[in-house]
């Protein structure tokens, strides 16, 4: 309840000027028929700079008959950690979280531009930037911070294109946008300004041109809360 009052003081502050406004998590499934419109709608969301937008691949499916070439256990559990938090058993695909904290069809175009139009928007400014060895995230400080969040890496490919060949989706050629790679915690956060330096030798490690981190809130059994900030970076600009 401690972080659910501090995330709301912190939603009802001022959003962070710049960066994305909403950061968009969708759980989908080469092996889920209902997931290609989905994939395509995420799609177009990454294309916004507004919007930081995510696929996450799950590995649940598996069993259909098809194995995800992208999925990873960790996505699923990241999944089943929003619906342990929530307290409910809504885990399905495609399926959306918006800013950690509504789930939605990931399909419904309607109901998640409503999710973000009424967001609150982020509302702690975080900056990434580059040197030649480095990466360095810039947290601002806050008077309303929750007792407990977590800064976190994603590595993401921005592009991937996957031809089915069994399963739900036989014959179809996906593309799934934003792909996550990697997730890692960096460090946590009590409320005050915080510099974070990471090698750039991580992002060559993860094959990939593109991250982001996002600092979010986290119940006392470490499960995910809202989304407080995010930031972006594209190395092949």
């Amino acid at each position: 309840m401690l972080v659910l009052a501090a995330a709301g003081l912190l939603a009802a502050a001022m959003p962070a000027t710049g960066g994305p406004k909403a950061v968009l998590e969708l759980f989908t499934s080469q092996g889920c028929s209902s997931c290609p419109p989905a994939d395509k709608l995420i799609g177009e969301y990454a294309d916004r700079d507004d919007i930081l937008a995510l696929s996450f691949n799950v590995d649940y499916w598996d069993y259909l008959g098809w194995r995800d070439t992208l999925a990873s256990r960790d996505n699923s559990d990241r999944q089943r950690s929003y619906a342990a938090a929530r307290g409910d058993r809504d885990i399905y695909t495609p399926q959306i979280i918006v800013n950690g904290r509504e789930h939605l069809v990931g399909s419904d175009r309607s109901a998640v531009d409503t999710a973000i139009r009424q967001s609150a928007g982020l509302p702690i400014g975080i900056d990434l930037a580059e040197t030649e060895d480095a990466i360095t995230v810039s947290v601002a400080g806050s008077d309303q911070a929750p007792p407990r969040a977590t800064l976190w890496l994603v590595f993401y490919q921005r592009s991937v294109d996957v031809p089915i060949e069994r399963g739900e989706n036989t014959g179809k050629t996906v593309t799934y946008s934003n792909v996550v790679k990697k997730l890692r915690p960096i460090a946590m956060w009590d409320g005050k300004e915080m510099v974070v330096d990471l090698p750039k030798s991580e992002m060559e490690k993860a094959k990939t041109k593109r991250c982001a981190v996002l600092l979010q809130a986290e119940t006392e059994a470490g499960l995910p809360g809202p989304v407080l900030g995010a930031a972006t970076l594209d190395s092949a600009r």
